[in-house]
């Protein structure tokens, strides 16, 4: 027996068979869960169908994060099928890729507000709109990393939204928590994402946090799909507000390994 047997999520995010969403939605369909999933344009969804057919769903949704209507029309298709949600995985970001390079007093004004709009707005949003269907509890989870809280090189306007949403995840823990919803993030370290290729010496940051993690290695899809099946199941039912690292220990050092400096 799995241990999300009887659980429905929503999984938003998937980009391709790299991406930690689907690390992600594999641990939980392994788990038991059924899975819906949302994509943005038909170039990604012929992209996911083939993975949601992997995982037995046939329940994809286009969404644009930034479009209301977009938003409202997806949640409702997903209550014609689903009568309740157990939880969400919200892993959506953007910057402009020509501005995770270089110096972040260079961000443009265009680039910070739309890049605020999607890594961190959307998730209000999309909390909005999916906590209705979860009236006997649930857990929304949300990606962010490190270079939220330390100045991590390329990363410039990405670590500001990240930082938001991590503010974020805790405001809506307190407000949701009354309802029985748990809301958290996960803090894997550099992982080879498409996502995560598009920031400047992403290669370099892999190596670098490999070779002085404690755990000397990066984290693993697995990893943060097995920990993401962990706050979402009755096991996690007490925490909240949390951003969980899973960067195999980098998080804690104050610089690097001895034989590194």
């Amino acid at each position: 027996m799995g241990i999300l047997n009887g659980k429905r999520g929503l999984i938003m995010g998937v980009a391709n068979d790299r991406s930690i969403a689907w690390g992600i939605a594999r641990a939980m369909h392994e788990a038991g869960a059924e899975l819906a999933f949302t994509h943005q344009g038909p170039a990604f969804g012929a992209r996911l169908a083939p993975l949601a057919e992997s995982v037995g769903s046939d329940l994809l949704f286009d969404v644009d994060v930034c479009d209301d209507a977009s938003l409202d029309a997806a949640f409702a298709a997903l209550g014609e099928r689903w009568d309740r949600l157990d939880f969400l995985v919200h892993a959506i970001a953007y910057s402009d890729k020509s501005e995770l390079t270089g110096r972040f007093l260079n961000t443009s004004r265009t680039n910070f507000k739309h890049s605020m709009e999607i890594s961190c707005y959307s998730f209000i949003e999309v909390a909005r709109r999916a906590y209705p269907m979860m009236e006997a509890g649930g857990t929304m989870l949300t990606l962010t990393y490190q270079g939220s809280n330390k100045v991590v090189p390329n990363y410039n306007v990405m670590g500001v939204a990240k930082a938001a949403l991590e503010s974020t995840t805790r405001y809506l823990a307190n407000d949701l928590g009354p309802e029985g919803i748990r809301v958290n993030a996960l803090s894997p370290g550099p992982m080879k994402t498409l996502a995560g290729a598009a920031i400047g010496g992403a290669r370099r940051s892999y190596k670098h946090t490999e070779a002085n993690a404690p755990l000397r290695s990066n984290a693993t899809l697995e990893a943060v799909g097995g920990t993401a099946v962990w706050l979402v199941s009755d096991a996690g039912a007490f925490t909240t507000g949390e951003v969980i690292h899973v960067d195999g220990g980098f998080h804690v050092l104050g610089m690097p390994q001895f034989d590194n400096l």
